[in-house]
């Protein structure tokens, strides 16, 4: 194995678990999350012997994956699978109660793909808004805009949700 290759190595070992985390946010489903992950580091494998500035991998990384996330999503062919009515297979990574999770990544499914993909660099990942512009090739107005309609539509799939928690 050369140098190159093991590097490659371990930056996957030590990544593909919060990459796989972000993606099952974009997505709400482990096994497309899998793939997408699956697709990024292939992407990125092949641009490896191309990348010298090591320091900005999780950026180029992300932004890989938010961008097979949403190309995917033009292509439909994931809405003839429906998702199942149980949960996870495994616990996703956050704070509060195991529930709200549960009940905020089905109302993150009714978000658009790029408010979604928004959605979940900004308040997720934590990047600023320059960051997340850079990732999703877009300018900052297109941030702004697209985290305004996503956390309306957010918003209000929690509200229908509560109300029929409260019924």
């Amino acid at each position: 194995m050369s140098d190159r290759d093991a590097e490659f190595a371990e930056y996957f070992a030590g990544r593909s678990s919060a990459m796989r985390g972000t993606a099952y946010l974009l997505c709400g489903d482990w096994h497309r999350a899998e793939d997408l992950v699956q697709a990024t580091f292939t992407k990125l494998y092949l641009a490896w012997r191309r990348i010298s500035r090591h320091e900005v991998l999780d950026a180029y990384t992300r932004q890989i994956l938010v961008r097979t996330f949403v190309s995917d999503t033009r292509r439909g062919w994931f809405r003839k699978e429906r998702q199942a009515d149980f949960p996870p297979d495994s616990e996703a990574p956050g704070s509060g109660s195991a529930e709200d999770r549960l009940l905020l990544i089905e109302a993150l499914t009714h978000v658009a793909p790029r408010q979604r993909a928004v959605l979940v660099l900004r308040y997720w990942e934590d990047l600023s808004v320059e960051e997340t512009a850079r990732a999703l090739n877009c300018t900052t107005g297109t941030v702004k805009s697209q985290a305004a309609r996503g956390l309306q539509t957010l918003r209000g799939r929690l509200a229908d949700e509560y109300q029929e928690r409260v019924r």
